[in-house]
């Protein structure tokens, strides 16, 4: 792996770990007050789509940081609509 890689891994990391308090906040209180429905639609289209770009540039960390922020987007989504 280069320096370069390394450094995408190490964002992906951090980028993606700090989304994750709030997915499980959000499961735990079931309080979906302070979020926002289009914000998290707008966040999601856009993480897909930096997972295309990933795939097309074929960039192992930023396919594995944009698969497992989709996942939480998703999960932020499901909640707001569920709890709401």
């Amino acid at each position: 792996m280069d320096y370069i890689e390394f450094i995408g891994f190490a964002a992906a990391i951090l980028t993606t770990a700090a989304f994750l308090p709030q997915v499980f906040k959000t499961w735990q209180t079931k309080d979906v007050s302070g979020l926002s429905l289009p914000m998290l639609i707008m966040f999601f289209v856009g993480v897909a789509l930096w997972l295309v770009y990933a795939l097309f540039i074929n960039s192992p960390s930023m396919i594995a940081a944009n698969a497992i922020t989709i996942i939480s987007a998703f999960l932020l989504i499901y909640f707001k609509v569920k709890y709401n």
